[in-house]
């Protein structure tokens, strides 16, 4: 059979064609295109947030980014502007490289997404204003965003907080590209009283809440029963800050649980050469954030034994060694959590800086005060706790309200003042010396006072 005869109902729109395979019925759309592996300066600052947000995983960033990208002719939607063609940046490879990470609930989410726009928003118009792209772009932002928690239990919530997001945007009139934020894909569509229209349809169902899923004539079915049950409860609000606090305490309580008793500076640089190829794989939230507090711990305790290394004999070696030690601290406070920051308080204190390790310890003393941290994995305000963090990612919530006792190893020698607290510590069963990171910070506080000679400071500590 000749293969133009297996394409039917061909039909040309602007530059494209959209028609339907013969043999299997498949809908296809074709576009002519330019390739190009080198991505444009415009997205430089996606590529930044993809890195500052760990989404999408490095290696599947790295695989995007040789992939490269199409320029693509489009239909101009400017009657005004003469042109009968524009061209769009397309980044459908890379677009496929995303939804190819999502979880089982971010499917479901986007699945719920596309039926209600079907269904419900779509339903009897002609020309909808809303595509399905829009709602695929939504998923993005919140996922990269990080303050959805995608869990099958969540997953009413999940759909709320995109479609908020959605009618956020409708409201302002601007829809930011995901690769190119400055790129409003709403302009000259969503716009003038169509847009206000569909603002005001989008608000009757916000007003609705979750039930307006119920108007899905696909979803009713699964939904209705849930709802007219007389054992359903949608949770409480204070029941989701109570599981809040007490799911991130027993997450924050099993990494703490599973130690690393390695004093050896040769087995720390192995692991740290470990860790750099382990972040080079995906990972799912959990493992992240174990990966990310041991590597903050490794740090810390590498860049001491460094500091305690006596074989730098000159003063080049060892304003070079002083430098990567600061570095390593600096890179564990700012991974790891809320304590961590005083091993760096620490070292500046134990060479002479204490100006600077004043300055270090009133910042961690300052978030530490905060009141919803969660010290230990035990201790928190429940209803601070969540409506601070609770729609944090758990990275962010370990950097941001977590905190821990100080953990000093026998080998390292951290200051003078501690040398016979570690010599007691030694005799305890774990061989190690914790000190609560509230008891520290005053420490080092009036430590520092006194060595500048600030003695009216000290009475106040």
């Amino acid at each position: 059979m000749d293969s133009s005869k297996s394409f039917k109902r061909v039909i040309s729109h602007g530059p494209c064609v959209s028609c339907y395979l013969g043999s299997t019925g498949t809908e296809l759309d074709c576009a002519v295109c330019f390739a190009s592996t080198h991505l444009p300066a415009l997205t430089r600052p996606w590529i930044e947030r993809c890195l500052w947000h760990t989404w999408p995983p490095t290696p599947m960033l790295a695989e995007m980014l040789e992939n490269g990208y199409h320029c693509v002719p489009v239909g101009s939607k400017i009657i005004s502007s003469g042109n009968l063609l524009e061209w769009r940046l397309s980044f459908s490879q890379a677009e496929q490289k995303l939804v190819s990470t999502m979880n089982h609930t971010q499917f479901l989410v986007y699945g719920l997404l596309k039926i209600f726009l079907k269904e419900i928003v779509n339903d009897g118009v002609e020309e909808p204003l809303l595509c399905s792209y829009f709602l695929k772009t939504t998923v993005f932002w919140m996922i990269q965003e990080g303050s959805v928690e995608w869990r099958p239990n969540n997953l009413l919530n999940c759909f709320w907080k995109c479609f908020k997001y959605l009618i956020g945007c409708v409201y302002r009139g601007v829809f930011p590209n995901f690769f190119i934020p400055q790129n409003n894909m709403f302009i000259n569509k969503v716009t003038g009283s169509p847009g206000e229209a569909l603002y005001e349809q989008l608000d009757q169902y916000y007003r609705m809440s979750v039930s307006c899923l119920l108007l899905s004539p696909t979803l009713i079915s699964i939904l209705e029963p849930a709802f007219s049950s007389l054992t359903f409860a949608i949770p409480s609000v204070e029941g989701h800050i109570t599981a809040v606090a007490e799911i991130d305490s027993v997450i924050y309580r099993e990494i703490l649980y599973l130690t690393l008793g390695i004093q050896n500076p040769r087995c720390h640089f192995i692991l740290l050469m470990t860790i750099e190829r382990l972040t080079q794989l995906s990972h799912s939230p959990y493992q992240t954030l174990a990966l990310q507090h041991y590597t903050a711990e490794v740090l810390a305790h590498t860049a001491f034994m460094m500091a305690n290394n006596t074989s730098y004999n000159t003063h080049r070696n060892l304003y070079t060694l002083d430098r990567i030690v600061c570095n390593m601290l600096k890179l564990a406070s700012r991974i790891g959590p809320v304590s961590h920051s005083l091993y760096l308080a620490l070292y500046y204190y134990r060479t002479g800086r204490y100006n600077e390790a004043l300055r270090v310890t009133y910042l961690t003393k300052q978030r530490l005060s905060q009141p919803y941290i969660l010290y230990d994995g035990d201790h928190v305000d429940s209803q601070r706790y969540s409506e601070a963090v609770g729609s944090l990612s758990l990275s962010r919530k370990m950097k941001t309200a977590w905190t821990v006792d100080v953990k000093l190893i026998p080998e390292v020698h951290y200051i003078d003042e501690l040398i016979l607290e570690q010599e007691v510590g030694k005799q305890s069963d774990q061989n190690v010396l914790y000190i609560s990171p509230f008891v520290l910070t005053d420490m080092l506080l009036v430590l520092s006072h006194y060595r500048l000679g600030n003695r009216s400071s000290i009475y106040s500590h």
